[in-house]
């Protein structure tokens, strides 16, 4: 009889899931990772595991948690894997295990309607056209029916629709207890149901969100937990950067400034007050960006002092922002919303000096430009010591999970920045039979990856494997100069071409699956988080090994770190990096025990390369050949293996 306590046996073949999901398959490597989820909730220990493709992580977390009769925080990679764990996944674990579980759903504010920003929105009566105006309709009609206030149950309204961030709130615009709305906010009503769950389910970005509050001492938004179980883990070092960074963008001054001028509205004379204010602010703004147009759209702080008139553009926002700052703190007491815009102002004010005054060593800074916005920011160099510090103060098990943690076996590329020491580490790689399923093609004479022709010489190198694979392939690329000529240089090509940028990335892969033998173009979104199981996609090619962008200012600041300290930049952060973002790639191809599929790798690096063997031994077990004969024969052999 199996032992209702054991999480690994639960999961064998004796165990009720063998029994009740269809096509459950008893996976060793599964069972493993469950005992050692079991073990790490059980000493509060940190535990590092590499989970390949096909090992069903997902089960293997949480069965022990749900086992462990204490309180757990998963975190997933995006909101759509969060809502395929919390809506699919975990009632199917509850009902198979038959344990009673308080379980709950939590997002960040920006996914839940604002009934008062609603209120606003209806009242100004503003719209840029007729869409948003019967956008507006829609979500009138569904706030009087939802329970829950999440964006994501109405998909009438795309999720891009301008109307959103007007009738949803951010952390600087809520008004928290003093919002007439209060009782009825869907955001406080998730949390308190978070607050009396045993498990909840958030993604990285709430809960970075939340240990920015805690380390900055400002509450928190979840509560204490047990244990910390982070899926897609290997996302975390990255998105760390961006939340425990302080910044500023031109989209929170133009919402201030709207803001502000929706507050007006009832209190007699305000308008007249702050219309001068608020209309130094927008042009601040305009003028700022203008003053950006000549340099690089990325690039660090130093570029912008260097700049007379962007140095003077930024000068002439912190006075407009004062002067803003300066009149609301005389209408802060007449109404709640201008209490809050006003404690808003002082809050960005403070942000803009802290960005553009004097440089600390332990950090960089830097700016970003868009089309009609710009971003200046200040990043930590070092991340480890505040996870490491916070992760301490939890007293909590703390469980990373991912297919790609480790280069070459070796686990020290994520666990040095997350501030992990000696924690608990287990690759397990994957249940697929790669040796048979999976073939790696290398193909020859191709020219360095920074010749004027080397994309041409790519897609000339591709077409025979296509012609064999029938179609069905993703090219993956690591620029979008890339892609578009790729795109053009394929247009006659007999199969259906899907292109990213073309239409949404969801309708793109429906397409693909539905065509049969499409050929699907894209960067770097679709190197991770895309699962195409089946026939629809038996090749996938990489055009080059996918080194981070030398212009990057936070990573040159973080190499020249690196270098600093005695390592070297390309040994110790940029091949490991790029081996990460291999695998990812390389594991989009097999996704299922029937799948087959070939692999080809463009790069001639690595094989003129010595650190084209770390790239090679961080990949799947697959053959690997250098032949075009050899990869037209495995896809003969596939053929036969798949008729009728």
């Amino acid at each position: 009889m199996t032992d209702l306590h054991d999480a690994a046996a639960l999961l064998g073949a004796d165990g009720p899931f063998a029994r009740e999901v269809p096509g459950f398959a008893p996976r060793a490597t599964q069972q493993q990772m469950a005992a050692a989820v079991a073990d790490a909730i059980d000493h509060r220990a940190a535990l590092v595991v590499e989970a390949g493709t096909g090992t069903g992580k997902t089960f293997a977390y949480l069965v022990p948690a749900l086992l462990s009769g204490k309180r757990v925080i998963v975190s997933t990679g995006t909101r759509n894997l969060q809502d395929q764990l919390f809506h699919r996944d975990l009632p199917r674990v509850l009902s198979i295990l038959g344990v009673q579980a308080n379980v709950a759903l939590l997002k960040g504010r920006a996914n839940y309607l604002c009934k008062y920003r609603l209120r606003q929105t209806v009242e100004s009566g503003q719209f840029k056209s007729r869409a948003q105006a019967e956008d507006l309709q829609r979500i009138r009609e569904w706030a009087e029916r939802t329970r829950t206030g999440d964006r994501a149950e109405l998909a009438e309204v795309p999720e891009g629709s301008p109307l959103w961030p007007r009738v949803t709130s951010t952390a600087e615009n809520c008004l928290g207890v003093e919002c007439p709305f209060y009782d009825e906010c869907f955001v406080f009503q998730a949390r308190r149901r978070a607050q009396e769950a045993d498990l909840i389910v958030v993604n990285h970005h709430l809960l970075l969100s939340d240990l920015a509050l805690k380390r900055d001492g400002y509450g928190a938004i979840l509560p204490e937990a047990d244990a910390y179980i982070l899926d897609e883990a290997h996302q975390l070092p990255e998105l760390a950067g961006q939340y425990f960074s302080v910044g500023i963008s031109s989209r929170q001054l133009k919402e201030l400034a709207a803001d502000t001028l929706a507050e007006c509205a009832g209190q007699p004379g305000a308008l007249a007050l702050l219309q001068p204010a608020l209309e130094g602010v927008n042009d601040a703004v305009r003028k700022t960006r203008l003053a950006f147009d000549a340099l690089p759209r990325r690039g660090a702080f130093a570029q912008l002092e260097a700049d007379a008139g962007a140095a003077d553009a930024l000068e002439g926002l912190g006075n407009t922002l004062a002067d803003l700052a300066a009149v609301l703190a005389g209408q802060a007491e007449r109404s709640k919303g201008l209490a809050s815009v006003h404690a808003r102002t002082v809050v960005l004010d403070q942000r803009l000096q802290r960005v553009t005054g004097s440089a600390d060593e332990e950090e960089v800074r830097w700016y970003e430009i868009s089309d009609r916005g710009f971003e200046l920011s200040a990043t930590p160099l070092d991340l480890a010591p505040q996870l490491q510090k916070l992760r301490d103060a939890t007293d909590a098990a703390w469980i990373h999970a991912s297919a790609t943690l480790s280069v070459a076996g070796r686990f020290d590329h994520f666990t040095r920045p997350m501030g992990l020491v000696d924690p608990v580490t287990l690759d397990l790689g994957s249940p697929f039979d790669y040796a048979h399923q999976a073939l790696c093609y290398l193909p020859q004479g191709l020219p360095d990856p920074n010749a004027a022709d080397y994309t041409v010489r790519v897609i000339d190198a591709v077409r025979p494997v296509l012609e064999a694979s029938k179609g069905r392939a993703f090219l993956l690329f690591t620029s979008h100069r890339a892609l578009k000529l790729a795109a053009e240089l394929l247009a006659d090509a007999p199969w259906p071409l899907f292109v990213q940028g073309t239409a949404p990335r969801h309708q793109l892969l429906s397409d693909f699956r539905d065509s049969g033998n499409g050929v699907l173009l894209g960067a770097a979104s679709f190197w991770e988080g895309v699962d195409v199981a089946g026939d629809a996609l038996s090749c996938v090619v990489i055009d080059k090994l996918p080194f981070a962008s030398p212009d990057d200012p936070v990573l040159q600041a973080r190499l020249d770190a690196v270098r600093r300290a005695g390592g070297n930049p390309f040994r110790d952060w940029q091949i490991p990096a790029a081996a990460i973002a291999l695998k990812q790639g390389a594991g989009r191809l097999i996704r299922d025990v029937r799948d087959r599929g070939v692999l080809v790798l463009c790069d001639p690096r690595l094989t003129t390369r010595g650190y084209g063997k770390m790239f090679l031994a961080s990949l799947p077990p697959m053959r690997r050949t250098r032949e075009l004969a050899e990869a037209r024969r495995f896809f003969a052999r596939s053929s036969e293996t798949m008729a009728p």
